[in-house]
């Protein structure tokens, strides 16, 4: 069986990368990074350690790399040719693979008529949805048909933290032991993938918003309270008894949501959570807050992992005061290496805090909520 992994980063060799090879997969990585490729078209492989007490270390065999411009050739072949097609290149750059993608699947369905899943890999909901959009801009009219009828298009939702690597890193890439890797199967063709760590669901969403409302609003709980009571790693946030108080209220508020919106049980929610809890708690996978707290912009964006959780609880008639005071904390997060978080202090300093929550969040001035965040201070 042969993977196509297209991103050959960190989350590319450390999580998807992986799990193919230990599922029998001969993987071949696509990456426009040049000492990268060259890095693997040399070695071969590389291995993967999981972050612990008892170093675990994973070996990652037989792997093949082509540059994604420079080797182009190479690049449609292993598209026309793969059993599956996987990605973890970042949401922004879906729409720049789209045109070789496109380029390869209609080489592929006028060679032969196997079918091939495409599973995009990425920290945003919808993600491959987006990419077959953009895909199937590049394709001639003729050929949408055939390749809707054998390329299956399906979402996914992926959860592995891996931390900040040590620059003697070059191909080994040290990430937490946890993962979860969920897979829709209605836009599945053929098979499916034969991957055993997948976990193959009717309907993603629940699954997409438990990860979104837990993991990621409270990692960004514990970054931006974290950056306001001058802690440095997100061990020593977790470890801050204010923090962990405002970290705890996060997740009580998210976890009610969830159960009322998807039906988790209390029980169910609280195992999660405890779970949940304990990676971040981790200090072999710490990050600083300052990298967590990255792209604030998109952080308070309306559908994302702050807003988005609150505004559906005020629909229930509840009251989201964790959220509203991260956010707060949100708005006195400054890092000059990071442009979004450069961009809404100047935006503060410029129009006021509550100017700079209405444009972030879409939402009007006057909103509650936006009072509620201003309140919270």
């Amino acid at each position: 069986m042969k993977a196509l992994q297209i991103g050959a980063g960190n989350i590319g060799r450390g999580f998807i990368g992986q799990l193919l090879f230990e599922a029998g997969y001969h993987v071949c990585f696509a990456d426009i990074n040049d000492e990268l490729i060259g890095q693997l078209q040399e070695d071969k492989q590389y291995n993967v350690e999981l972050a612990g007490e008892e170093k675990q270390v994973i070996n990652v065999q037989n792997v093949d790399a082509v540059h994604s411009t420079k080797q182009e050739a190479e690049l449609l072949d292993w598209i026309v040719d793969a059993d599956l097609i996987t990605t973890a290149v970042g949401p922004d750059v879906l729409k720049g693979i789209a045109p070789v993608l496109a380029q390869g699947l209609q080489y592929r369905i006028y060679e032969h008529s196997r079918p091939v899943n495409v599973i995009a890999c990425e920290n945003m909901a919808g993600a491959t949805d987006q990419l077959k959009d953009h895909i199937f801009e590049h394709l001639l009219e003729d050929d949408k048909g055939q390749v809707e009828a054998v390329v299956g298009f399906a979402n996914s939702a992926v959860d592995r933290i891996v931390p900040i690597q040590p620059e003697e890193n070059k191909l080994a890439v040290t990430v937490e032991p946890f993962f979860e890797w969920a897979v829709e199967t209605p836009a599945l063709k053929g098979e499916g993938p034969s991957v055993p760590s997948i976990t193959f669901v009717e309907d993603l969403t629940p699954y997409i918003e438990r990860k979104l409302f837990t993991v990621n609003t409270g990692h960004a709980a514990l970054a931006y309270h974290g950056y306001i009571n001058n802690c440095e790693s997100i061990k020593e946030a977790i470890e801050h008894d204010a923090v962990y108080e405002m970290y705890q209220g996060v997740l009580s508020e998210t976890s009610e949501l969830l159960v009322l919106k998807h039906g988790f049980s209390p029980e169910d929610m609280e195992k999660y959570k405890s779970k949940i809890t304990s990676r971040f708690q981790n200090p072999y996978i710490s990050d600083t807050v300052q990298r967590v707290g990255r792209g604030p912009i998109r952080k308070m964006g309306p559908q994302d992992r702050l807003v988005r959780p609150a505004l559906e609880l005020m629909e229930r008639q509840q009251e989201p005061i964790y959220l509203a005071r991260t956010i707060a904390a949100l708005l006195d997060f400054q890092f000059d290496q990071d442009s979004e978080a450069v961009e809404v202090q100047q935006q503060i300093n410029e129009s006021g805090k509550r100017k700079t929550l209405s444009k972030y969040t879409d939402l009007p001035e006057d909103h509650s909520f936006i009072s509620m965040i201003l309140s919270s201070n």
